[in-house]
């Protein structure tokens, strides 16, 4: 029963974070009282994004390596 809790709890505060970055930084603006957070958020969503195109730019490259074999 406790791990059933523990689960609801962490499936909230996901929930939470995921509504807070939909609101607030996702749009560039800063969460209220908490700038902290805003600055976490976009700096991981910075992050994210530069990996995400470091990957793109890897498999472009693989695809086109086979298009020419």
């Amino acid at each position: 029963m406790l791990f059933i809790w523990l689960g609801l709890l962490v499936t909230l505060a996901l929930a939470g974070l995921v509504t807070l970055y939909v609101a607030f930084p996702h749009r560039g603006e800063d969460i209220p009282h908490a700038e902290w957070l805003s600055d976490a958020m976009s700096k991981s969503n910075q992050k994210v994004n530069d990996k995400l195109s470091a990957l793109d730019d890897s498999l472009a490259a693989k695809i086109d390596e086979r298009k020419s074999s």
